[in-house]
């Protein structure tokens, strides 16, 4: 829990504050960029909420950190616990005609944060799909419960893992995962093998991409050419910068085999992607026909970055 004696310097004066726990994964500024921001290391307030929606978009925030870094008075949030519980997470992100996508909040210290989400499909179509793991929470599960529960959860790598195992009894949802991974959520009940795609749960389409873990992987939804386009959920192997507004393949964050992950960089050319949703960093949308020439520029940045000494 977050504590007034331990406020950094840095935040706003007023109610809302972060304090000197924050590990700087983003998760505030990504929901709420009006009132985070990031600091020198850590987040902070960079205004204070006016009225009923800013205040309880800024107590979500303070529910999906990780580490309880945002502080606030109990009495604002008794004021308003109605409109958190109805206006809660998993919260609406894309509308795409394959199935709504909701980010699920509730972040885990056991992922560093990392952002996961619901893909809402009829179950005629598969029914849900969480990709990559929230902290279980109760409220959560309350609310996915309500859309239907889990047909499947879908693990990218073994980084953003989380509470999955608790996920899965709870609604007694398989799990997928890649092979090269699977020590991380052991008894995942589909585990890819090797490089080449395959048809995953609710029309997912999974595709390995190994270079920040050995068992790396993306899941796609919906059908390069097509009107609407594709989303990749690209856990940690790409993201979009909002400060360098491009998207953003790290060397510095590759736990595995570098050039390996240019490669499975390069293997994402032929989507049209038209929304990036990844597990740290920012998320993006992108105009018809943007992918490839967005992408084209992240290699070239990776070129760069393979020039550099490690």
């Amino acid at each position: 829990m977050a504590r007034l004696a331990r406020r950094l310097a840095a935040n706003a004066p007023g109610p809302f504050y972060v304090d000197a726990s924050c590990i700087e994964c983003g998760t505030c500024w990504r929901w709420d960029p009006d009132h985070f921001a990031p600091g020198e290391g850590q987040a902070r307030v960079v205004r204070q909420p006016q009225g009923e929606s800013a205040t309880v978009r800024a107590l979500l925030a303070r529910q999906a950190c990780p580490v309880a870094a945002i502080g606030s008075p109990g009495e604002l949030q008794r004021r308003h616990s109605p409109a958190v519980a109805s206006q809660g997470f998993p919260a609406p992100l894309v509308r795409h005609p394959l199935g709504e996508i909701l980010y699920c909040g509730w972040a885990s210290r056991l992922s560093f944060g990392a952002s996961s989400y619901l893909l809402v499909r009829p179950p005629a179509a598969g029914g849900n799909v969480l990709i990559d793991s929230p902290r279980f929470s109760a409220p959560l599960a309350r609310r996915i419960a309500a859309l239907g529960g889990l047909a499947a959860i879908v693990l990218t790598h073994r980084d953003d893992v989380a509470d999955q195992a608790r996920w899965a009894a709870h609604f007694g949802c398989p799990r997928w995962i890649h092979r090269a991974d699977a020590d991380a959520a052991p008894g995942a009940e589909h585990q890819l093998e090797g490089a080449d795609p395959a048809a995953g749960p609710a029309g997912l389409r999974l595709l390995p991409t190994p270079g920040h873990t050995a068992g790396s992987m993306v899941a796609v939804l919906g059908e390069a050419g097509s009107t609407e386009g594709q989303v990749l959920f690209s856990g940690d192997h790409l993201w979009w910068s909002e400060r360098l507004q491009q998207v953003v393949a790290s060397r510095r964050y590759c736990w595995w085999d570098w050039p390996e992950q240019v490669r499975s960089v390069e293997a994402l050319l032929p989507l049209d992607v038209r929304w990036l949703l990844p597990a740290h960093g920012d998320r993006r949308a992108f105009p018809a026909g943007a992918w490839a020439q967005a992408l084209q520029a992240t290699l070239e940045a990776c070129r760069h970055q393979a020039a550099e000494p490690a």
